[in-house]
């Protein structure tokens, strides 16, 4: 195919979508009109299966094939990362050497870390009931360890992140949401569907069916993520060096 040709056929599908797009933002109700079918229907199924956080409902039970397309994607950067940024051949590992940290900042980050540690967890736990969830959780927790780097130093990060521990955590994270989604399947419903445990009690930790799960699976493959991702760059900024030195 030619580079005329391509060009063409970019042109003419660029038409038809924006036609499309078009049409379908002359087709949506006035600003601020009293009609909203699609938010009606998420709170009213929201309060069916008690959860309280709608969002959190759509993510993980209306929607919640949609958020598994999110969460393998986070995991493929995080492969790709992985393979991208190994250690070849002509690199070798340096000992990092202890920046001088200022006492302040020594302080205050070791005292942040524990409370930002804590506030990802209950972010993640409480995402069911109130705002937040995994994804959000997920990156607080994550980078509340990094505290360490910043108020002690690498070698100490490198103590509290085994980067093999948390790859593996990763993969359990995605497999437990692949996991419920099949048990539901073989229970007779459809995949994924919030039919495997009780609603349990509005506005309570043990609401909302799978949801909560879910959101833990989704909060430990962030979390791992995240931490996987970093290391990475990091130990390219700080470990590796090429052969030469340079």
């Amino acid at each position: 195919m030619s580079p005329r040709t391509r060009l063409w056929l970019v042109a003419v599908g660029g038409a038809g979508l924006a036609a499309l797009l078009v049409a379908a933002c002359f087709g949506l109700p006035a600003f601020g009109g009293d009609s909203h079918p699609y938010g009606d229907r998420a709170v009213e199924a929201s309060l069916d299966h008690r959860t309280a956080n709608t969002i959190a409902s759509v993510n993980f039970d209306q929607r919640a094939f949609d958020t598994l397309g999110e969460l393998t994607i986070l995991f493929a950067a995080v492969l790709g990362c992985v393979v991208l940024l190994r250690q070849t051949r002509d690199e070798h590992r340096a000992r990092p050497r202890p920046a001088e940290v200022a006492p302040p900042v020594r302080r205050y980050a070791l005292l942040v870390l524990p409370v930002a540690l804590l506030t990802g967890l209950y972010v993640v736990a409480h995402g069911q009931l109130s705002p937040g969830g995994g994804f959000q959780g997920g990156v607080v927790a994550a980078t509340a360890l990094h505290l360490l780097y910043l108020g002690a130093d690498y070698r100490a990060l490198e103590r509290v992140r085994p980067v093999g521990l948390y790859e593996a955590g990763d993969a359990v994270a995605v497999s437990a949401y692949l996991v419920t989604g099949v048990a539901a399947l073989l229970g007779g419903a459809a995949f994924l569907a919030n039919t495997l445990l009780p609603h349990g009690t509005f506005n309570t930790l043990s609401s909302g069916g799978t949801v909560p799960l879910l959101n833990a699976a989704v909060g430990m493959e962030v979390a791992c993520a995240v931490v996987v991702l970093l290391a990475r760059f990091l130990d390219q900024a700080v470990e590796i060096e090429e052969e030469s030195g340079t």
